[in-house]
């Protein structure tokens, strides 16, 4: 049943379109999970190439939401949904939704002549946001009435019956103005872009309409139940980690890693690596992804069992081998190289020591990330914390504040899931902040205090990558600069 004056009472429903699955679920305003449910993805890769079926979404979506409902005490109203997807992914539509091209996923690089073309024409866009794939499907499959949509848009028009207009969030790498509240008009007409190509924007959280009968039939969501606008997975992660008050930061380490933190204005970098999400009420959301992370683990050692690997690495502290440990060729963050390429420094002495090196890498891309934010002025005196895939493992935790020379908080749930169904009862209910809405769902797992002896001991290991990143040309020299003023220094703003 549906609730026409869902209160805090009601079940909320958080959608994650992920890389590898759809997960869905369902909680209360005090954050207890009454049901989750997921679905396995499979995409196809090969070269610069990463495709998925979009109709393939739609039912994973159906068997996860079934499976999070089918736990939910019985009579239990829910209040609402909201859906995150992978930030860049997109694929064309004909009028009525339906798909006319495969999807091109948020990595996928064969695009990066159109990203030329586009800041050229004054766009400030990377070579795998959603605008060069857009004028890439545009080259393959352009003719006829088409409309440019984004992975959570198509799951939306499934719900409700209409094609809706995008959130800001995921329209931001498709070229979209969020501080002029406006599609660059004159840019995209030099680029060639349809009038009717883009979709209408509205803000995280505005209600796009009710699940309609035939789809609660396929999902068991109940008919009517109201859909809200959602935003990218890296934001889904940082409402779900509380990181949502001004100088707050949230670290999500999964295949790749991403920082997202929270201020009061716009963080600017003429370099564009860090970019600006607007938050439902109005404050900003400044971060960036880098292609270091966890997926270089599985690279290097498949099958392996991470908590033994763990428990091995700890000898190692320095590691002997320096890492800068990309998945993929080409960084965004903390630099942009195109031709940047994973970095494995020394011989290891065994498998345990090259193992301590990539999780240390990672620590060190990630303290990168927070000095290039304090080389931009970026606001960090609030908390860190620690969400995604890597945060179950308590080793690597530590050695992250370790490394970081900062305290992390880890909470209960990391999903993305979590921070949509906090974003629908925020749009829903209307009361309050969402920091303050977040604030009841959010629970702290762990405290993760650094060991400033630790801390010392990295430090040295640190400079020399950065060192070796701004000799290759990826590092720009004033920022290695002030990496090494701060090497004595924690990663606060001081």
């Amino acid at each position: 049943m549906v609730d026409d004056g869902a209160d805090e009472g009601a079940g909320w429903l958080g959608v994650d379109l992920g890389t590898q699955s759809v997960r869905v679920l369902l909680v209360t305003a005090d954050g207890t999970v009454l049901g989750r449910g997921s679905a396995p993805l499979t995409g196809r890769r090969s070269g610069p190439r990463h495709e998925q079926d979009p109709l393939r979404w739609w039912a994973a979506l159906c068997e996860a939401a079934r499976t999070a409902l089918g736990s939910a005490p019985p009579g239990l109203p829910v209040g609402g949904l909201a859906v995150c997807g992978t930030s860049g992914t997109v694929l064309l539509t004909d009028g009525s939704g339906r798909p006319v091209s495969p999807a091109l996923m948020y990595d996928d690089a064969r695009a990066k002549a159109e990203a030329t073309r586009a800041r050229e024409a004054g766009l400030a866009v990377q070579d795998t946001w959603a605008l060069p794939k857009a004028l890439w499907l545009l080259g393959q499959y352009g003719g006829g009435s088409l409309r440019l949509t984004h992975q959570p848009d198509l799951i939306v028009s499934r719900l409700t019956g209409e094609p809706p207009p995008a959130d800001s969030s995921h329209a931001l790498k498709t070229g979209y103005d969020v501080e002029g509240d406006r599609w660059p008009a004159a840019a995209l007409a030099e680029l060639g872009v349809p009038d009717d190509l883009f979709p209408a924007v509205v803000p995280p959280g505005t209600r796009l309409g009710e699940v309609r009968p035939a789809a609660a039939d396929a999902t068991g969501i109940p008919a009517g139940t109201p859909v809200l606008a959602g935003m990218t997975d890296g934001c889904a992660a940082q409402i779900a980690s509380g990181a949502l008050r001004p100088g707050s930061w949230n670290s999500v380490l999964g295949t790749t890693l991403v920082l997202k933190g929270a201020a009061r204005a716009p963080v600017r970098d003429p370099a564009g690596v860090v970019y600006n999400h607007r938050a439902p009420d109005g404050t900003w959301l400044p971060g960036g992804a880098s292609s270091v992370g966890a997926g270089a683990l599985a690279a290097h050692f498949p099958g392996a069992d991470p908590a033994a690997m763990d428990a091995r690495a700890g000898a190692f502290e320095p590691s002997r081998v320096l890492a800068y440990p990309l998945v993929s060729p080409g960084e965004r963050f903390p630099f942009r190289a195109p031709e940047a390429i994973p970095l494995v420094l020394g011989d290891p002495a065994g498998d345990a020591d090259l193992w301590a090196a990539l999780l240390q890498g990672v620590g060190f891309a990630e303290r990168l990330c927070l000095d290039y934010l304090h080389h931009l002025g970026a606001p960090l005196d609030g908390p860190l914390t620690f969400t995604g895939g890597g945060a179950r493992s308590p080793y690597w935790n530590q050695l992250r504040a370790d490394i970081l020379g900062r305290v992390a908080r880890v909470p209960e749930q990391t999903e993305p899931a979590l921070g949509m169904a906090a974003l629908a009862a925020y749009g829903v209910l209307g009361t309050g902040a969402l920091a303050d809405v977040t604030a009841r769902m959010v629970r702290v797992r762990t405290v993760v205090e650094p060991r400033p002896a630790r801390t010392a001991v990295f430090a040295e290991p640190y400079a020399r990558l950065v060192d070796a990143l701004r000799d290759r040309g990826w590092l720009p020299g004033p920022v290695a600069a002030h990496a090494h003023r701060r090497l004595n220094r924690d990663t606060s703003p001081s």
